[in-house]
């Protein structure tokens, strides 16, 4: 459509001129005394056209001559421009690949025309962002060559150009990077600090929070490990099933690392609700506790959750598990200092009312009876038990109270018999 238009403009152009042109009786005179020239107002058109068109092309060519050095400056930038983001190119190629010695005279290459052009004052507009991943780059190809030397060096130059405005951007990038180096070096003090410089909203970014709980964990600082895998997992950067699993480990790990009563129940308030309905998490903080001579009544409070079927998970307790609960709660009612009352006796009874198959519950009723001086149900509950108790230890322990009522009894035939079952067990 363009070219038809164009072509039918022509030819109006064409029937314009060849009108005008054609039966133009037109003359120009000048005058030159004694001279007097006549032309046709045709030639005299014609040849001011000429005349512009010659003066037009030489003004450009001209123009042309004198910019010749700038379109060679023009041509170096871009030149050098080139240069600089195949070298950036080749040095992320190369370092992917794990061609680290390549990599990092890649980006020393650019680093070096970068320089160049700086001092000749022909900076890119983007020259501080592209010398800052140059040299950030040169560092990361140094670190996998464990030159440690070479990698400060680039990393100095890296943070320097990353204090600029036109880097500030990066920064973070290049802390974060630091962070990293540091514990691949084994120095969970140096990645902590690098941390700590960073903002607040970069801080609570996936990675740098993942940074955070590998730093933890390395220096063995338990609390931060557990408020990091919190977040992470919150943050779905774990899989439900694997953070579960880590804070898990790590809340086991913080209570049997609390070397003192007030240290565990300090421990316990530290966690969150759903960590301590956790069975293994409550049993041991009980068992820490009972262990370090804490308070007896604040371990049955710990575990009570487990007993009552607060908990989700109570049902879905273990075999073991289960004889953990068991044997806690006997240790607290052994203790002198916090007596069984009648309320646990009552839980305990309706239990194995409920359950009058279970031998643990059996056992325990028997175990808390003997507590109580109810002597005969004592007996009667753990001559059940006895048979059907799997645990050699809780099944000798049995026996033990079995002995201990023979001699209340006074029946010296009995408790011998009793002590070797024990002994047998």
């Amino acid at each position: 459509m363009r070219f038809a238009l164009w072509l039918m403009a022509l030819f109006g152009m064409a029937v314009a001129s060849a009108l005008f042109a054609g039966n133009n009786q037109g003359t120009v005179t000048l005058y030159w005394p004694p001279y007097r020239v006549d032309v046709s107002l045709n030639l005299v058109l014609l040849g001011l056209a000429l005349a512009f068109v010659t003066l037009h092309l030489a003004l450009r060519g001209i123009s042309g001559l004198f910019s010749i050095p700038q379109q060679a400056r023009r041509w170096r930038l871009s030149y050098k421009e080139r240069t600089i983001y195949s070298g950036l190119l080749d040095t992320i190629s190369h370092l992917v690949a794990g061609r680290f010695v390549r990599a990092r005279k890649a980006a020393e290459v650019v680093v070096a025309v970068e320089d160049a052009m700086l001092t000749s004052g022909d900076a890119l507009p983007d020259a501080a962002r592209l010398r800052t991943l140059a040299h950030l780059l040169a560092a990361e190809s140094a670190h996998a060559l464990q030159d440690r030397g070479t990698r400060e060096t680039h990393f100095q130059r890296a943070l320097e150009e990353a204090g600029s405005k036109d880097a500030s951007d990066l920064r973070d990038g290049v802390q974060l990077r630091a962070a990293r180096w540091a514990l691949e070096d084994r120095d969970s003090t140096g990645a902590v600090q690098w941390l700590e410089q960073l903002p607040v909203g970069t801080a609570r970014r996936t990675i740098a929070l993942r940074l955070r709980f590998k730093a933890a964990r390395q220096a063995r600082n338990t609390r931060v490990a557990l408020d990091s895998a919190r977040v992470l997992t919150k943050h779905r950067a774990f899989s439900e099933v694997a953070g579960a699993g880590i804070v898990r480990g790590l809340a086991l790990e913080r209570l049997r690392g609390a070397p003192d009563a007030a240290q565990i129940e300090q421990a316990w308030g530290a966690l969150d609700d759903v960590e301590r309905l956790l069975p293994d998490v409550a049993l041991e903080a009980a068992e820490r506790l009972l262990l370090l001579q804490g308070d007896v009544a604040t371990a049955r409070l710990w575990v009570l959750p487990l007993w009552q079927g607060q908990n989700p998970q109570a049902s879905a307790l273990s075999y073991e598990q289960r004889v953990r609960l068991v044997r806690l709660l006997e240790r607290s009612f052994m203790s002198e200092e916090a007596q069984p009352d009648g309320v646990w006796l009552s839980r305990i009874e309706a239990a194995q009312m409920a359950q009058p198959g279970d031998p643990l519950l059996q056992y325990l009723a028997g175990v808390l009876c003997v507590r109580l001086s109810l002597w005969g149900k004592a007996q009667a509950l753990l001559r059940q038990a006895i048979p059907m108790l799997k645990d050699a230890d809780m099944k000798r322990r049995a026996w033990l109270a079995m002995a201990e009522l023979a001699e209340h009894r006074l029946d010296t035939k009995g408790a011998a018999d009793a002590y070797k079952a024990a002994a047998k067990a």
